[in-house]
């Protein structure tokens, strides 16, 4: 399914691939008992509903960034990644290998765990709305008056269920029960750990890395590092230079579709509403921006 030179994916007939499930950007398909392949694509979602129109090659930058974090931080923990390059698909004709070019991962399978790892680094968002509240986020308590946007001494991991439709907050005591002990620790730490790279490297970019959530999966008994990593979709990422606290900064992700939706006739829910194509350049724009700054590439991407 094509859309605005977007690929909106969701396609059941790709020789000798088998779609066993579709989230709101990845499609994951069989290849074989060992190994799924991911396609990522074009398709962007705001208040939990996905859009019918795509970013056009908002899956290639992701693909992109993904794989090069897998690299970065191969030393923390293992990963899933076997290949991103199309060639290695099986079975695939000309025309669907332009089609996925640059946008799947071949990845080993795992059980992934029930449990989204949150990681933040700075108190915003959903965050900063239940500490208005609480002064506390996810059962974790924190100092009285603190700021939007404010620096925590720590950072803290804030996990949540994984749903389709709705991802709810949970304590991590609750993650606890539903992973078990040692799977606990062990993603715990995997997350501190990474959450400490991706800051460290990105901040010799210029930029913040505010909160970002991992995911984790069991292969062959072992805590393995899956999906995606520190990506403008499962992060959120200040430019340095206008970061300042008592506001929400602005970020390198689709915050641009979030404003311009806020200002629509729309109730955030199904159906999405006609987006504006000049605002789906501008979103594509920005996710190109950060992928040049933290790849320092976009040949890929742009192609």
């Amino acid at each position: 399914m094509q859309n605005n030179n977007a690929y909106l994916g969701r396609n059941d007939d790709i020789p000798g691939l088998k779609l066993i499930a579709s989230g709101k950007v990845r499609d994951i398909y069989e290849i074989n008992e060992e190994h799924l392949l991911f396609v990522t694509t074009d398709r962007i979602s705001a208040f939990d509903v996905i859009m019918n129109e795509g970013v056009p090659n908002k899956g290639k930058v992701l693909t992109t960034i993904t794989a090069w974090w897998f690299e970065q931080t191969a030393d923390i923990i293992q990963n899933h990644i076997v290949s991103t390059d199309v060639n290695d698909v099986d079975g695939l004709d000309d025309h669907w290998k332009e089609q996925l070019h640059g946008r799947v991962l071949i990845v080993k399978r795992a059980q992934p765990t029930p449990v989204e790892w949150v990681i933040r680094g700075y108190i915003v968002g959903s965050g900063w709305k239940e500490y208005q509240s609480t002064q506390s986020i996810c059962g974790i308590a924190l100092p009285a008056g603190l700021e939007q946007a404010q620096k925590l001494e720590q950072a803290i991991m804030t996990p949540t269920t994984k749903d389709d439709t709705h991802d709810e907050a949970i304590t991590q005591e609750q993650a606890r029960e539903l992973v078990g002990e040692q799977v606990f620790e062990e993603c715990l730490a995997a997350s501190q750990a990474l959450f400490q790279r991706g800051s460290e490297l990105l901040g010799e970019l210029g930029i913040l890395l505010a909160d970002t959530k991992f995911e984790f999966g069991i292969c062959n008994g072992k805590v393995m590092l899956i999906d995606e990593i520190l990506t403008p979709d499962s992060s959120r990422f200040w430019p340095a230079e206008q970061y300042r606290t008592g506001i929400s900064p602005p970020s390198y992700d689709k915050q641009i579709l979030r404003d311009y939706l806020e200002t629509l006739d729309w109730d955030k829910n199904y159906p999405a509403p006609e987006l504006d194509p000049a605002v789906l350049e501008r979103v594509s724009e920005r996710y190109h921006e950060v992928c040049e700054k933290i790849v320092n590439s976009t040949t890929e991407v742009a192609s």
